[in-house]
């Protein structure tokens, strides 16, 4: 824990400088420029025995009959399928900005239903859909997984390193729609803050227009920024990408400070301070511990060994320290005194809570 607060406190003496200047493209994203989410629904083929098991999967079975029947195969009135090497899969894959039909792109696969590996898998023809229902790729490839298992003869011990239930196919869906892309219509681009704030904002609109002339840009709000582009596609295309290089100095971060509260781990910025406060902290321990114990009767009495488990209880408590922080405080003072007092993580949860509750800490305090 001291090694992880002394980490924390470099890392805050290491950002203490004023912030550097970033190019536009790290801080802003273009309105409609953006990827899109595609997903369908296959079966993958070839397994060495661990596919589904049909029997509890019965929507594996279902679809490799509507396969069969589209390809020409119909099988015969009540006949049980009992497949091993067949596993139902969830395909899902990213649509980039400005993808054209017949490019590449990479897909994820998931089985759906109880298949111990989809290692050495076929992916047979998928079609990938948006939200809006419409296929805008196709999916098939051989997969590829990062793991393995191995199990004893006869369903003994088994060993497995990694996932084996999910594989890659690298260029398995080929692009067979374009989405549209509404950039630059009528003359404008609106630019959009990753992260909203007032002031970079401004310093946006200051840079844009310093660079390309009074009026070009102006904001509409904290986030959105509206810039007047060329008409034409290719020059609107080299302006969009001079846009993107200029370099913009960010406002300071709002002071935040974000805590894990299932790892207990504990992230504060630079802009975090205290007000004066005093810190009470003490540590306890219980320890609870049961010996077993074994009493024989003696010879030739009729009596019955008897087992008995006594339990102890050992409570230590260790010295309370009070630690006094004077007002205006900054990052690496705070993780000083927390550590100079032997905070554990969750002890650096509940601490900061009190702190936030007593109005000591000044930053927004977020549970994670």
């Amino acid at each position: 824990m001291k090694k992880l607060l002394i980490a924390i406190a470099l890392g805050a003496a290491m950002l203490a400088p004023a912030a550097q200047a970033e190019r536009l493209k790290d801080l802003v994203g273009i309105a409609g420029v953006r990827e899109n989410q595609l997903m369908g629904y296959g079966l993958v083929v070839g397994l060495d025995g661990s596919g589904d098991q049909t029997t509890q999967t019965p929507f594996t079975i279902q679809s490799v009959a509507s396969m069969l029947q589209q390809l020409g195969v119909t099988l015969p009135s009540g006949s049980q399928l009992q497949l091993r090497n067949v596993a139902a899969v969830m395909v899902t894959a990213s649509l980039p900005a400005f993808a054209q039909p017949g490019q590449q792109l990479d897909v994820t696969v998931s089985s759906l239903g109880n298949a111990r590996s989809l290692r050495g898998g076929t992916l047979l023809m998928t079609p990938l859909k948006g939200a809006d229902g419409q296929v805008y790729g196709m999916a098939q490839g051989n997969l590829v997984v990062g793991g393995v298992g191995a199990q004893a003869p006869g369903g003994g011990a088994a060993t497995v390193v990694n996932h084996l239930s999910v594989g890659r196919i690298s260029n398995g869906a080929t692009v067979e729609r374009a989405v549209p892309t509404a950039l630059g219509e009528g003359g404008q681009i609106r630019l959009e803050l990753k992260n909203a704030d007032f002031a970079t904002t401004s310093r946006v609109v200051t840079a844009i227009n310093n660079r390309f002339g009074a009026g070009v840009a102006y904001a509409l709000d904290g986030r959105v920024i509206r810039v007047t582009a060329p008409a034409a596609s290719d020059q609107r295309v080299a302006f969009i990408g001079q846009l993107e290089e200029l370099n913009v100095q960010p406002a300071t971060l709002p002071a935040k400070v974000i805590m894990n509260a299932r790892t207990g781990s504990v992230v504060m910025n630079q802009s975090v301070t205290l007000q004066a406060c005093a810190i009470s902290h003490g540590n306890l321990q219980v320890s609870v511990a049961a010996d077993t114990q074994v009493s024989q009767p003696g010879p030739l009495s009729g009596g019955q060994t008897a087992v008995t488990q006594p339990g102890s209880v050992d409570i230590q408590q260790a010295p309370g320290k009070v630690l006094q922080l004077q007002a205006g405080a900054q990052l690496a003072d705070v993780v000083k005194a927390l550590n100079a007092i032997g905070a554990s993580p969750q002890d650096l949860l509940a601490i900061l809570q009190a702190m936030k509750a007593s109005g000591a800490l000044r930053a927004e305090l977020e549970i994670i």
